[in-house]
């Protein structure tokens, strides 16, 4: 049997890959006047339907208008975190395990779908890694395979040594998995979890935490 690719660059989605989004949505809940439960339900049942976040704002508000909202809310608290993140939220394992990424001699790259603003926190974080970009800044979003191309121009190498880690079988597994690159899906957050119990999910190796990363690339 023909050994796989060596893996020579590992590329990273944001929220719930690096980012515990529980804070977030927990701020939504109180901006929306309901409770963190009803918020946090809502979302995982976008995750369990297949539907946009939005779909969570408009069962609460029929007509919400997420961007008008931002707006207002930037507005009344323009140095507040609001429904932004710092490095108060990256999950626990993110440092570890890029430093023990880098020990493997990686490259190592954060490219989600993310807005503009998002560029200035993740960078402010001072992660090792050698690249943080995210769809903003490179025009294309996920599942687009003109992303996973942009990423992969990112990385210098071919896709089939590259490694995607995400937490979505729709926006990571699969259109990794198409663009040549070996996708790895993260069971955390509500995708995670869902979707690591889809049939789709064999086409890429799961883990539950980013510690297990450098066993799993070594074992590709």
């Amino acid at each position: 049997m023909t050994p796989p690719p060596a893996i020579r660059a590992v590329v990273f989605d944001v929220g719930e890959t690096l980012i515990d989004e529980t804070r977030i949505w927990t701020q939504w809940a109180h901006r929306l006047g309901v409770t963190p439960l009803t918020m946090l339900g809502l979302v995982g049942a976008c995750a369990a339907t297949d539907q946009p976040v939005e779909a969570a704002f408009e069962t609460i508000r029929p007509g919400f208008d997420v961007a008008a909202e931002e707006a207002a809310w930037a507005a009344e608290d323009p140095t507040g975190l609001r429904n932004t993140f710092d490095a108060d939220d990256l999950y626990p394992d993110v440092r570890r395990a890029l430093t023990a990424l880098r020990e493997l001699n990686l490259r190592l790259i954060v490219a989600g779908n993310q807005p503009r603003e998002a560029l200035a926190a993740l960078r402010a974080m001072d992660l090792p890694v050698d690249e943080i970009r995210n769809s903003a800044e490179l025009v294309y979003e996920k599942p687009a395979p003109e992303f996973f191309a942009a990423v992969a121009d990112l990385a210098g190498f071919p896709a089939r040594n590259i490694a995607y880690v995400g937490d979505r079988t729709d926006n990571d597994v699969l259109p990794a998995a198409d663009a040549g690159m070996r996708p790895i899906l993260i069971r955390r957050g509500p995708w995670g979890h869902l979707h690591a119990l889809r049939p789709e999910a064999k086409r890429a190796t799961i883990i539950d935490s980013l510690d297990e990363l450098p066993a799993a690339i070594r074992g590709t």
